[in-house]
Parts: structure tokens; C-alpha cells; sequence
């Protein structure tokens, strides 16, 4: 605009100002616009498969928790000098000024029995190193990386569960499963993203451990049960044929939409998503539990019993579910809370999941899934090298095993990450790190990378700041990679 086009200030009016402004306000209908066709098409399908941030090496995640925490020093990370040191006095570093759960008074050292079915071997070619009770694990050890050293900050099961699955210690935060699926979607729109499968009694975090936090609900973790209505509420209720079921779900979506329209709520478009999955499960879900349409030497190799609930069940089920496209599978097996005779419950619990895990594994190679796969196992902390001889009440126990966050196992498989490895070392008795360490935002930096994503640019915007997993830490543990 020429200068002596310019008026003053006191000669501008409203008139004016709407003339010359219509292609800012013009720009602005535009944009908003825009927003809405995407608003629209997230509504549609929120779970559409999305593109990563550089290539993939693992496309789906089985993610075994063992609630409770199994006891690593007796399984993964053999120490002899903790062995040839039981019933010593533990060092007074290990004791004083130290946070522990329940041991009151300096304990002294508790190694690995020496007996032939806790006996570590040298296994495959790699000569990874695990206890004899795995020996189907063990068959399996070239395809496993062993990460000895992660730590978490936190030392109560519940915390501790929700730091190591949403990077937070307390409520409300997304967990990891949900992240995945908020980042990648699924490549299966017949079934939920993120599915999650129970052993025993629920974990002491609750549903938050696979709760979606304040990101849209549809990324939130659904419960499959191996007995009745695989899902609750699935089921057409007596008297409501599959097309009443339509024609419900039309008339509800219908209001929905309106509503969408009028207030763009996300959780609306959530609401939709989630009726119109609902609907296509009822067919999807009851032809994917059926597992008795897998051969005699499958169930032979899992251990699986079709119609009972059990670990083997949850196993064979969850190969089904990334077979299918389903993103992120997460499995809970509870009971490895050993305070009190940890000799006598380690070999049983072992003998639960041994089996079929390395089943999975084996059945994932042989399909050409284990590749694309990353399986996880692990728990929330591990357990002290150190005698726990009391439980909670103060009452003496056969000799346990308290809980430890300073160090402890965790492995992977398939998915990108190296076979036969181990990274970290941990002190001679097993305490702390004294190479690599790998803390719990280190690990979930890692997953996300070998999903494709950065930890760093998967983020939510919420209450005024943009949020994510790994928080403000976390770096991607390399020398795991394949």
C-alpha cells in the first residue's frame, strides 16, 4: 500500500478495517478448514497405520512383565563369589543409608544354591549364560540379547510397575503400549492396536499400566480373557440380532458425530472408533481365541491347553495377534513376588513360562515373524543378593530375596536387536552396575527406536506442556542393535 493511502489512526473504522484485512480473516477460514478435514479424517480411523521417523527394524512388540519380579541373579547374572560368600554380613555399603522395602536389620549375602537344577550353563553357540531352570530357554540363547544392568528408581511394586511402563512412578501417565499405538497405529482395523492378556491376579499399578493416560482413550490397552466373553460386553445381549446391533450403533455414531461437530472433542471421535471397532470384533475376536484350530504339534511345543486359562494359552495367543497386525501385545504373569523361600517358588514359576516362551520364540522364527517382532521379557525391579529372612509382618520366612532397583535383567529377541549378547556387567556380588548401565528410560528410548520412532519427537501436548515416555532423559542403548 502506497503512503498516501495510509490513514491515520483516528480515521480508521470498522469498515475499513474489514476491507482491508479479508485476505488475513480469508487465510484464517482456510486454515481452520483444513483442521477440520484432519480432525475428520483422525476421526475416521485413528489407527491408521503411520509413517516412522527413519526405518523400522522391529514392527511389532510382545512384551512379557513377570509381576513381582523374578529373581535375576538366579536366572541371568551367575555370581560365584556371591555363592562362595553366603551367609556372610553384606557389606555395610549395601545397607546403610539404602531404601529397602523390607529388610530392617544388615542382612547377609545369599548366593545361588549350589544344586545341579540351578547349575548355570554355557548355552548355544554364544555361550550365553543361564540357569538350568530354563532349559527351554536355553535352547534359544543365540537369539536373545541380556541387558544386566538396567536400574528404575523406584523400589515398591506399584511405583516401580508404573515408572518402567510409562516412565512415571505415579498415576496418569500413558503407558508404553499406548504410546506405540498413538505413534504407529495398527495394521489391523478389526482389532484393537494394543492388547493385553493376564495370567493370575492383576499387578498393583491396575489398568494404568496399560492405560492410555490423558492421550485419546483408543490408544488404551484392551483386556482379552481366555475364558467366557473374550472381551466384556462384546457379546450381543439375548434378543439383540447382529443387525439390531447396526442399526444401534448407526443412531449412536449419528448423535456422536453431530456432537463431534459441534465441540471437537477427540474423546467423542474416541467413541465412535471405539463402537465401530466393537462391532467389527464380534467377528474378528472369537475366530482369533479359537485356538483349537492350531495343529497337535503346536499345542505340543507351547504347552497349551484350548479352554483353560494359562501362560502357554496367553503365549500361542499372542504369536496370533501380530500375525494378525496387531501392534503392541503385552502379557502379565503374577506370582514372582518372592520374599520368603525363593528356592522353593522360583523352580515352579520357571516351569510356567519357561516352555512357552521358548516356544514362541522358536514358532516366530519359523513363520519369519521373529525378525519383524521385538519379544521383551522383564519385571519391574529385581531382587537383592542379599538374605531377606522376614516378610511383611515381621514373621521369619524361608530365606527370600527383598526388592532391588539398583541393578537387574531384563532380555530381548527378534526385532533388530542382537542374538547371543549381553551387555552390562554388574559387581562380583551382584549389587550395582560396573559397566553400562542402563536406566529404565534408556530401555524405553530403545523400544521406541527400534519401532522406528524418536523418544524424543513422540510427544503429546497436554495441560500447557508437551509430554512424552522417556520424559526429559533417556538415550538409545546401540550396542544392542543388530
Amino acid at each position: 500500500m502506497h503512503p498516501s493511502q495510509i490513514k491515520s489512526q483516528q480515521d480508521l473504522t470498522r469498515r475499513y478495517f474489514l476491507q482491508k484485512s479479508g485476505y488475513g480473516i480469508g487465510s484464517c477460514a482456510l486454515a481452520s478448514l483444513f483442521l477440520q478435514d484432519a480432525a475428520a479424517k483422525s476421526r475416521e480411523n485413528p489407527l491408521s497405520p503411520q509413517t516412522t521417523d527413519f526405518p523400522a527394524r522391529a514392527k511389532n512388540v510382545i512384551y512379557i512383565h513377570l509381576v513381582g519380579a523374578p529373581s535375576h541373579l538366579d536366572l541371568f547374572d551367575y555370581k560365584p563369589e556371591l555363592q562362595k560368600r553366603t551367609g556372610e554380613l553384606c557389606p555395610n555399603e549395601f545397607f546403610e543409608g539404602k531404601k529397602l522395602a523390607f529388610i530392617r536389620e544388615q542382612p547377609t549375602l545369599l548366593g545361588t544354591p549350589d544344586d545341579p537344577s540351578f547349575k548355570f550353563n554355557s548355552c548355544g553357540e554364544s555361550g550365553l549364560e543361564m540357569s538350568s531352570l530354563l532349559p527351554h530357554l536355553q535352547t534359544v540363547a543365540d537369539d536373545i540379547t541380556v541387558i544386566k544392568t538396567v536400574t528404575t528408581d523406584q523400589f515398591n511394586h506399584a511405583p516401580a510397575q508404573l515408572f518402567l511402563l510409562t516412565g512415571f512412578g505415579q498415576f496418569g501417565r500413558p503407558s508404553l503400549g499406548s504410546w506405540v499405538t498413538y505413534g504407529l497405529g495398527s495394521e489391523n482395523q478389526n482389532l484393537p492396536g494394543f492388547v493385553v492378556l493376564i495370567t493370575g491376579q492383576v499387578l498393583g499399578a491396575g489398568s494404568s499400566a496399560w492405560g492410555s493416560g490423558f492421550i485419546p482413550t483408543v490408544y488404551q490397552g484392551v483386556e482379552f480373557r481366555s475364558q467366557g466373553d473374550p472381551v466384556l460386553y462384546l457379546s450381543n445381549p439375548d434378543g439383540v440380532s447382529p443387525g439390531s446391533r447396526r442399526d444401534i450403533i448407526d443412531a449412536v455414531n449419528g448423535l456422536n458425530q453431530v456432537h463431534y461437530g459441534d465441540v471437537a472433542d477427540p474423546e467423542i471421535a474416541t467413541r465412535i472408533s471405539q463402537y465401530e471397532m466393537a462391532y467389527r470384533m464380534q467377528t474378528s475376536v472369537p475366530e482369533l481365541m479359537d485356538i483349537n484350530s492350531e495343529s497337535p504339534e503346536i499345542h505340543q511345543m507351547y504347552g497349551t491347553e484350548p479352554g483353560k486359562t494359562s501362560f502357554a494359552n496367553n503365549c500361542l495367543l499372542a504369536r496370533r495377534l501380530v500375525e494378525r497386525g496387531v501392534r503392541f501385545v503385552q502379557l502379565f504373569d503374577e506370582g514372582w513376588d518372592m520374599h520368603g523361600g525363593v528356592f522353593n517358588n522360583l523352580p515352579r514359576k520357571c516351569k510356567q513360562v519357561d516352555q512357552p516362551i521358548a516356544a514362541l520364540l522358536k514358532d516366530l522364527k519359523e513363520r519369519g515373524l521373529l525378525d519383524e517382532t521385538l519379544v521383551v521379557w522383564s519385571s519391574e525391579f529385581g531382587r537383592t543378593p542379599m538374605a531377606q529372612g522376614k516378610n511383611g509382618t515381621g514373621a521369619m520366612t524361608k530365606a527370600g530375596r527383598d526388592h532391588h532397583k539398583e541393578a537387574y535383567s531384563i532380555w530381548m529377541a527378534g526385532g533388530g536387536v542382537k542374538g547371543g549378547y549381553v551387555h552390562g556387567k554388574t559387581d562380583e556380588l551382584g549389587y550395582a552396575p560396573v559397566e553400562n548401565p542402563v536406566h529404565v528410560h534408556d530401555l524405553n528410548a530403545t523400544i521406541l527406536h527400534l519401532l522406528g520412532m524418536n523418544h524424543e519427537r513422540l510427544t503429546f501436548k497436554y495441560q500447557g506442556r508437551q509430554f512424552r515416555l522417556t520424559d526429559v532423559h533417556g538415550h538409545v542403548v546401540r550396542e544392542i542393535l543388530a
